[in-house]
């Protein structure tokens, strides 16, 4: 019997990482029993005067919100990380070590407008959320090694509030999976004198089997490693180390290209697609005028939808206790997203009404 990669099960290399994915997709035959989870009915307001990512809205410390009209940055009121606090003693001991953390959280509101979401936004409105994401890049950069940009989007993911925003988390510390991307790619680039993503682009735009969307400067394709149903990735098409990189022409293609994305998500089940979501670049702090050819940055989209709207993928047991797990391959995710119209769900129902 000749091997089948949408057929037979296999293990798939991530040299990001340097991690190894099992892929069994023979288990999307199975029929699904488990846990459905239910779709938020209600209709999201405009505007809530209970909500504290409003605008003019008062905040659980107090404070109130300015009455933004575009997007719109405060010191998260609940940070997990602050910037004066006591350091733990170092010791000696293998099995117990401590060291200091440091650092500042931030939230930022995307839109002033509750029901307003990436997918459905005017791509000035994203060009201007790639702009702050730079504008606190560069200010927060100038301190901390790490500045973490993150979404959750949708309650399945975890988020409590329904108003479109992200979190932006900086670090004294180098966090675990910037850590090992960072070793990964040094690794490959003192062995090979190029960029790993650079390569990996490169061979995606070539092959064509995972690539979902693509525009002057940047392709989305669903990683050869992908270890969630529809995960996707967000890569250059010409190097660039850091988000503070970017050139005009490359902040409106990116925000170009996240819309389409996006878009292409709430298309698969037409529904308000959940997903976590960051960006990955080159150390910033004491590293700023480190050499860092070897980092690509990227953004990474972990979406947790897997058979419809109401059914997820979970990471749990063997995942856990011994790999990541899979059943539907990269290259028919891919294949499914490529095929979905780039107009938004929304629209067509408006249309057709």
């Amino acid at each position: 019997m000749d091997f089948l990669a949408d057929e037979h099960q296999h293990v798939r290399y991530n040299p990001l990482k340097g991690e190894w994915i099992l892929v069994s997709p023979h288990r999307m035959k199975r029929p699904w029993s488990g846990q459905m989870e239910s779709i938020a009915a209600e209709k999201v307001p405009e505007f809530d005067p209970q909500n504290p990512l409003c605008p003019g809205v008062k905040r659980a410390n107090g404070k109130v919100n300015e009455n933004y009209d575009s997007t719109y940055v405060f010191d998260n009121d609940f940070p997990a990380l602050l910037e004066d606090v006591p350091s733990p003693k170092e010791s000696d001991d293998p099995l117990f070590q401590m060291r200091p953390a440091t650092g500042k959280c931030k939230v930022m509101c995307f839109h002033p407008k509750s029901n307003v979401t990436i997918p459905v936004m005017a791509l000035e409105e994203i060009v201007a959320i790639i702009n702050k994401w730079i504008e606190e890049s560069i200010a927060l950069g100038k301190k901390y090694i790490w500045v973490q940009i993150f979404e959750n989007k949708g309650a399945i993911m975890g988020c409590s509030n329904p108003h479109p925003h992200c979190q932006i988390w900086a670090s004294s510390f180098l966090p675990n999976e910037p850590r090992v991307k960072d070793v990964q790619q040094k690794e490959y680039f003192l062995k090979y004198g190029r960029p790993l993503l650079m390569d990996y682009a490169t061979r995606e735009l070539q092959k064509n089997e995972r690539l979902v969307v693509e525009n002057n400067e940047w392709i989305v394709v669903v990683p050869f490693w992908a270890v969630w149903p529809y995960e996707t990735m967000i890569l250059p098409k010409h190097h660039v180390k850091r988000i503070t990189d970017l050139s005009a022409e490359q902040i409106t293609t990116l925000a170009d290209i996240m819309k389409k994305i996006t878009i292409k998500y709430e298309n698969l089940f037409n529904v308000s697609f959940p997903y976590s979501m960051g960006w990955h670049g080159a150390p910033t702090g004491e590293r700023i005028e480190d050499n860092v050819e070897h980092w690509v940055f990227h953004g990474i989209y972990y979406p947790p939808l897997l058979r419809s709207a109401t059914v997820k993928k979970f990471m749990v047991g063997y995942e856990m206790l011994a790999q990541s797990q899979r059943d539907l391959t990269p290259e028919k995710a891919a294949d499914i997203l490529r095929k979905l119209p780039e107009e938004h769900y929304s629209l067509r129902e408006t249309s057709n009404s």
